[in-house]
């Protein structure tokens, strides 16, 4: 009687643990589901602001970004480019997506992490700036993946582009060309009495060197002797700045990654002897240069994906498009910055420009 009551007892406590057990997966099968909803909403919440006014492109893509350095203009360059995708229904979390990666200033890392979107069959790859580019470019050649560049300065020098403008293959985009004269021209105004100015170039880089030489082709027509610093790494920055600060009335600085990875450096050497910086964009500008007849590469960035999206939806391929520039210059001042070098800055120079800073941004 004992033996069967135990039994008994056991059996019924084995139905009740049981029906326990299957409650709680019950319960953690819909708190899961209910999380997952949450998240889904919490995503199209995030993603719906950016392509409401257009019809989304019907249709999955996913899209390899690869940036070769990490600082403001290339950042502004990258979150302009989705943009420009999303203005044209391509919309990150609902019908794209995107794989980013940074080079790190590192052209071998750029070469794996383009080879990887390969690999991954991505429909398009955007390469953010020119070694960037350049990888991009190998990785692909003998596929069908198109490639769009933005932050080029100089597409044919860098061999993504012939003379007139067309593409040398399946690859186009937008170059972040200098407008040369008008910063030299911009530096005599500021700098009337100044004869040499200084420049820190990354000797792989393409974009830099072809620069350069625009630069020291001009520099005589305004009065100017270019002073050049070649490096090879973000280590030798200072060690340049510092030289060229003790030769030159001023330093100027283009859109060479690894320098502007170092910019704060140059600044500082340059502050101690009290001379300026100029920069090449607006982002150079805010972080402590005096001035700059630059572009904005956030609109850049939106004139790419708008680019990106036509090859996307077939209306045209890169290879039939030519690259893209930014017409005008815009100046920019930071009175911050020129103030901290007692460097007076007159009215009239500053009711030129697009934008006048009074403080300096680090970030």
């Amino acid at each position: 009687m004992k033996k069967k009551m135990l039994v008994t007892i056991l059996s019924t406590m084995l139905a009740v643990s049981s029906l326990c057990g299957c409650s709680q997966d019950a319960n953690k099968k819909s708190t899961n589901q209910g999380n997952s909803a949450n998240s889904a909403q919490t995503t199209d919440k995030e993603t719906s602001s950016a392509g409401d006014d257009v019809e989304l492109v019907e249709g999955d893509y996913k899209i390899g970004i690869s940036q070769f350095a990490e600082h403001g203009s290339l950042d502004n360059a990258r979150n302009g480019f989705i943009e420009g995708l999303a203005s044209e229904g391509f919309v990150e979390g609902k019908n794209l997506t995107i794989e980013y990666q940074n080079a790190q200033t590192d052209t071998g890392i750029a070469s794996t992490i383009t080879d990887s979107f390969v690999s991954d069959k991505v429909n398009l790859i955007c390469a953010i700036a020119t070694p960037s580019a350049m990888s991009a470019y190998n990785s692909a050649k003998s596929t069908d993946i198109p490639v769009i560049y933005t932050a080029v300065s100089d597409p044919v020098a860098a061999g993504l582009a012939n003379e007139d403008g067309t593409s040398v293959g399946n690859i186009t985009g937008t170059s972040d060309y200098l407008a040369v004269d008008a910063q030299l021209q911009m530096i005599r105004e500021i700098l009337p009495k100044a004869k040499k100015i200084g420049i820190i170039y990354t000797t792989s880089e393409a974009n830099s060197v072809s620069t350069i030489e625009k630069y020291k082709e001009k520099a005589g027509s305004y009065g100017f002797e270019i002073v050049e610093k070649g490096i090879s790494t973000i280590s030798d920055v200072d060690i340049a700045a510092a030289a060229l600060a003790e030769n030159v009335d001023c330093i100027n600085n283009l859109t060479d990654n690894t320098v502007v990875s170092a910019l704060d450096t140059v600044i500082s050497r340059a502050t101690e002897k009290n001379i300026p910086v100029f920069g090449s964009e607006i982002e150079q500008v805010k972080k402590g240069c005096v001035a700059s007849m630059g572009l904005e590469y956030y609109q850049l960035g939106i004139q790419t994906g708008k680019m990106a999206a036509k090859v996307l939806k077939k209306e045209s391929s890169a290879k039939d498009m030519k690259f893209e520039v930014i017409d005008e210059p815009s100046l920019y001042i930071n009175t911050a910055a020129a103030k901290k070098i007692s460097l007076e800055i007159s009215d009239d120079e500053k009711s030129k420009a697009a934008e006048v800073y009074d403080e300096i941004i680090s970030k």
